[in-house]
C-alpha cells in the first residue's frame, strides 16, 4: 500500500522563536510525516532579529532533538504567498497557532483567504500547551527589553541573543 507522505507547512516569523513555537512544532511532528517551518519574509514587519538570526536559533534550539524528529523537520525562509510556497513544497496543510480567541478572528481571515487562493491546502489550528499559552515573540521581547528573567520560556540561546541585542550583558 503506498500513501502520500502527509507534509505541512509551519509559518511565522518566529522573532524570536520560543518554547510555545517548540512545543507546535512536535505536536505538527505527531500529526504530518514532515514539517517545514517556514520564516516568512514580510517587508511590512520590522523584525529584531534578521531573518539570518532567526534561522540560526531555529536551527540551535531543535539541535538536540531526538534524530527521528530532527530528520522530518526543515527550517528555512520564504517570501511570496504562503499557499504557492506550500504548492512548491508538496505541502497539504498550513499549521497556525491559536493561544488565545483573540487570536482566532486573525487566523481564520488568513486561513478563509488561503483557501480561497488554494482549495487543496488545508488549514489546522493546534493549541500550545496550557504552560506556553501567554507567551508571544512580541512578550518576550517586551520583557527582555526590560531585563526580565526569561529562563524556561525560550531556548537558552535565544536568552542570550536577546540580552545582547538589548546591550544587557
Amino acid at each position: 500500500m503506498n500513501q502520500a507522505i502527509k507534509i505541512a507547512v509551519y509559518p511565522g516569523t518566529f522573532d524570536p522563536v520560543t518554547n510555545g513555537h517548540l512545543d507546535l512544532i512536535r505536536r505538527a511532528l505527531r500529526l504530518f510525516d514532515r514539517l517545514i517551518v517556514a520564516i516568512g519574509e514580510n517587508p511590512a514587519k520590522k523584525p529584531l532579529f534578521s531573518l539570518e538570526e532567526r534561522l540560526e536559533m531555529l536551527e540551535e534550539a531543535v539541535s538536540e532533538w531526538p534524530e527521528t524528529e530532527r530528520t522530518r523537520l526543515e527550517i528555512t525562509s520564504f517570501s511570496g504567498l504562503l499557499v504557492d510556497f506550500c504548492r512548491e513544497r508538496g505541502a497539504r496543510a498550513i499549521v497556525r497557532g491559536l493561544r488565545a480567541v483573540s487570536d482566532f478572528e486573525y487566523e481564520f481571515q488568513l486561513a478563509l483567504m488561503n483557501r480561497k487562493l488554494a482549495r487543496d491546502i488545508d488549514t489546522v489550528f493546534l493549541m500550545p500547551g496550557f504552560r506556553w499559552i501567554f507567551i508571544s515573540s512580541t512578550i518576550i521581547k517586551e520583557a527582555a527589553r526590560f531585563g526580565g528573567n526569561l529562563e524556561g520560556l525560550v531556548p537558552p540561546g535565544v536568552i542570550r541573543r536577546l540580552r545582547e541585542k538589548f546591550g544587557l550583558d
